[in-house]
């Protein structure tokens, strides 16, 4: 009878284990350094390696992490922060308020920074105590508790930042529940526990490790076959396969990310085509796109067709601004008026093969308007590099999403946003932009991203495609994981059984 009782509450409560989680990504993250890093799937590797000051909720609620209480100054120009007791760095360092300043510093002064732009209307960094700073500010700005939960919210060890960038990247140390082992480029990431965190008992595995494995179909047939645990953005049309093996859990979740496309407007040679220099084709450019076909044939259906960099029926989303439906004579008649007969442009997408597909339909669907696109797959972050140089033409990419407007439209359309590769540049918006992130009430915000949105209707300097569904394979011996709609899963809570 004991042997039964017993063997009852084994099965009851499972064992859990340690070792490594398995964790395949789609492209090689960006270099991790949170001052130069821009990609998707960096931020991914990041959120097990490195705390932010603050982070976000399912409910895209503002919640603690290193700072544990905030608050406003009456005019809005200052943020007073209170830092969580008895936090070290990944090296034994102890983190406090002298450290929140010479991160924010570096994100504003350094010469590598992508960060600056975000961070303008950052005055200086006071500290009050030891655990307590106050971010003051040349006007109200609402987005900056955004920007704390996310690459700016990144704290480096003062050692790390002593010795400059190529050292950051090389070993990054910071404050997150697992610190860096190695990396071997377009292979894998390498991460270990660190028994020093202030949470490190909400921490389930000894190590992670991050593949990078492009093509969808190997990475979902990896997860079946027990060579990973995690794969991260199943293609739509694996995903019954996924949620069919008993061996594996469908994730999903809502999505505040999207996929667009970047022209480039101003950038270099590149930049010396009629998409780039004339509104009126790219307006054609986007009459000959159905996306709810494209959607459907590609996707299976499981995406949310949109034109604007906020989600369909969100808040700040705009009903005056639809997804206007294909129309390839109204595309042909464009053109005729610009005096063009056929476009020819280079589309760089993604190589792996749902990237291909959505930018060969895309391919086909604008031929019968008159465009010959050339679709060049291309490597993450060789992409990256050219777009970034101006070195192309028109660019698919994706952004996982903000919870604050500002991050999902300025980043890309300001004139100095520091994703606006093509040089796009309108100062009536950067106007807007900066009423937008001064106004803290968010219904007084509504009409003004409104507003944003449609001059960027109109300009198209990027096109935006459709919301995600965020989709992971997951393991059945992968338990505690919370699908968050930026994308990101963050490891408190996970457990391997």
């Amino acid at each position: 009878m004991k042997r039964f009782v017993l063997l009852l509450v084994l099965l009851a409560h499972p064992a859990f284990a340690t070792g490594t989680l398995r964790y395949g990504l789609e492209f090689d993250p960006d270099v991790l350094d949170p001052a130069r890093s821009g990609s998707y799937t960096d931020r991914i590797v990041s959120s097990w390696m490195c705390d932010q000051l603050l982070d976000v909720d399912r409910d895209l609620n503002f919640v603690p992490q290193l700072a544990t209480a905030w608050e406003w100054a009456a005019d809005g120009r200052a943020l007073t922060l209170h830092l969580r007791p008895n936090v070290t760095f990944q090296d034994g360092a102890a983190f406090d308020a002298s450290g929140v300043q010479a991160n924010i510093a570096r994100y504003q002064n350094a010469p590598e920074s992508l960060r600056k732009t975000e961070l303008r209307p950052v005055t200086g960094v006071e500290i009050l105590d030891p655990l307590t700073v106050r971010i003051t500010l040349s006007a109200p700005y609402a987005p900056l508790l955004s920007l704390l939960a996310n690459r700016p919210g990144i704290m480096l060890s003062p050692s790390t930042l002593s010795a400059g960038s190529d050292a950051i990247i090389a070993h990054p140390v910071c404050t997150g529940p697992y610190s860096f082992v190695e990396r071997v480029a377009q292979s894998r990431i390498v991460l270990k526990k660190y028994p020093g965190h202030w949470n490190a008992a909400a921490m389930g595995p000894d190590r992670v490790e991050f593949s990078t494995i492009v093509d969808n179909t190997v990475r979902r047939v990896n997860l079946a076959a027990g060579a990973l645990d995690i794969a991260n953005r199943i293609a739509p049309t694996d995903s019954e396969q996924v949620a069919g093996n008993p061996r594996l859990r469908l994730v999903t979740s809502p999505s505040i990310g999207f996929q667009l496309i970047s022209f480039n407007l101003d950038h270099g040679p590149a930049a010396q085509t009629p998409i780039g220099r004339d509104p009126r084709v790219r307006e054609a450019f986007e009459k000959s796109i159905d996306r709810a076909a494209l959607n459907q044939v590609v996707l299976d259906g499981r995406f949310v067709p949109s034109n604007q960099t906020e989600a369909p029926g969100s808040r700040y989303w705009s009903p005056d601004d639809p997804v206007p439906p294909r129309d390839v004579a109204g595309a042909r008649a464009l053109l005729k008026q610009a005096g063009i007969e056929r476009v020819a442009f280079t589309m760089l997408v993604g190589n792996d093969p749902v990237n291909i597909q959505i930018g060969e339909v895309i391919q086909s669907m604008a031929a019968e308007a008159g465009f010959d696109i050339k679709v060049q797959a291309i490597e993450s972050l060789t992409g990256l590099a050219a777009e970034r140089a101006g070195d192309y033409q028109a660019a698919m990419v994706i952004w996982s999403g903000r919870p604050d407007p500002d991050g999902n439209s300025s980043i890309w359309m300001s004139c100095a946003g520091f994703l606006n590769w093509g040089r796009y540049c309108n100062p009536k918006l950067d106007q807007l932009f900066a009423e937008g992130g001064a106004t803290i009430d968010p219904l007084k915000r509504v009409p003004i991203y409104r507003a944003i949105t449609a001059i960027a209707q109109r300009d198209r300097s990027h096109m935006v495609l459709f919301h995600f569904t965020w989709l992971w394979g997951v393991s059945r011996a992968v338990d505690g994981l919370v699908p968050m709609p930026d994308g990101i899963l963050r490891p408190a809570g996970v457990r391997l059984r």
